[in-house]
């Protein structure tokens, strides 16, 4: 019986060894594979030094891709032959188009009438002022809420 548990606890103790060998080379691995993952991530952000003459150079090309782009746009624009006008262009040049809404309007017959008289007697209408109130108190709203 002593025999068997001291083989058990030697096995038990061997086997700990082992886990712990196999975890600890786990976090290495993973530390390991992090630090590869953080040099590579350093290496995207390491490009190319800017220097005045590659500044210059980049320039000259990117202004020659822009004037490209420029002039097909143009050339699209002869293309088409036309030349659209924005709203406030349209609106500035034909002055018709001040009226034509209404008109619009007129000739679909869609006329508004008011009636005035509905209007003018605005002292038969029954409108709360607490300034006309004498029991009014600014201070104590909950008299107010209560009436």
């Amino acid at each position: 019986m002593v025999m068997i548990f001291t083989l058990v606890t030697a096995v038990q103790e061997k086997l700990n060894e082992i886990v712990d060998q196999i975890k600890t080379r786990q976090e290495e691995e993973k530390k390991q594979k992090e630090k590869e993952a953080e040099e590579a991530e350093k290496q995207l952000f390491h490009g190319t030094p800017v220097t005045i003459e590659n500044f210059l150079s980049w320039k000259a090309k990117f202004d020659a891709e822009l004037l490209e782009i420029k002039k097909k746009r143009m050339k699209e624009e002869e293309q088409a032959g036309k030349n659209k006008l924005s709203g406030r262009q349209l609106f500035e040049t034909d002055h018709n188009l001040d009226t034509s809404d209404i008109q619009f309007l007129e000739d679909a017959g869609n006329n508004v009438e008011v009636d005035e008289s509905l209007f003018q007697e605005m002292d038969d209408l029954e409108l709360e002022d607490d300034e006309d109130d004498p029991d009014y108190n600014p201070a104590d709203r909950e008299s107010d809420l209560t009436d």
